[in-house]
C-alpha cells in the first residue's frame, strides 16, 4: 500500500444539488459500481469512469452464444445435404431458424442490460 492511500483524506468539498441531481449522481455511482465520493473524485480529477460488468450476465452470454452456434452448426449440417440430416423435413428446418432467432432474442435483452446507455445530457 502506497503511503498516499494509508493516508486519510482530511479535506471534504460541499457541493449543494437539487435532489433530483443527488439521485441521478447516487445512480450514476452505482452503476459503475463506485460510491458517491470516489465516483465525484475521479470525475473531479479528470479521470476517466469505467463501469463494471455484471460478470452473470456476462456468462449468460457465452452460454447463449454457445447455443446460437450449436444450432448454426446444425443448420450448416443440413445445408450441406450431410446425410446424418437426411430425415429432417422442411418443419424441423422452420423449427431451428425460428430457435435462432429466439436464441438472438434473448442474446440482445442480455446485452441490452449488460451495456447501459448513456446518459443524454
Amino acid at each position: 500500500m502506497d503511503k498516499k492511500a494509508a493516508i486519510r483524506r482530511e479535506k471534504d468539498l460541499r457541493v449543494p444539488v437539487f435532489p433530483y441531481e443527488r439521485e441521478r449522481i447516487e445512480a450514476n455511482a452505482a452503476n459503475v459500481g463506485k460510491k458517491v465520493a470516489a465516483y465525484l473524485r475521479e470525475l473531479g480529477m479528470g479521470y476517466e469512469v469505467k463501469g463494471v460488468l455484471d460478470h452473470r450476465r456476462v456468462e449468460e452470454l457465452a452460454r447463449i452464444n454457445g447455443d446460437l452456434g450449436r444450432l448454426g452448426g446444425l443448420l450448416k449440417l443440413w445445408l450441406t445435404d450431410d446425410p446424418r440430416t437426411a430425415q429432417f423435413g422442411e418443419a424441423t428446418i422452420r423449427a431451428v431458424l425460428f430457435k435462432i432467432e429466439q436464441t438472438q432474442a434473448q442474446m440482445q435483452d442480455v446485452m441490452r442490460q449488460v451495456v447501459r446507455p448513456r446518459v443524454k445530457k
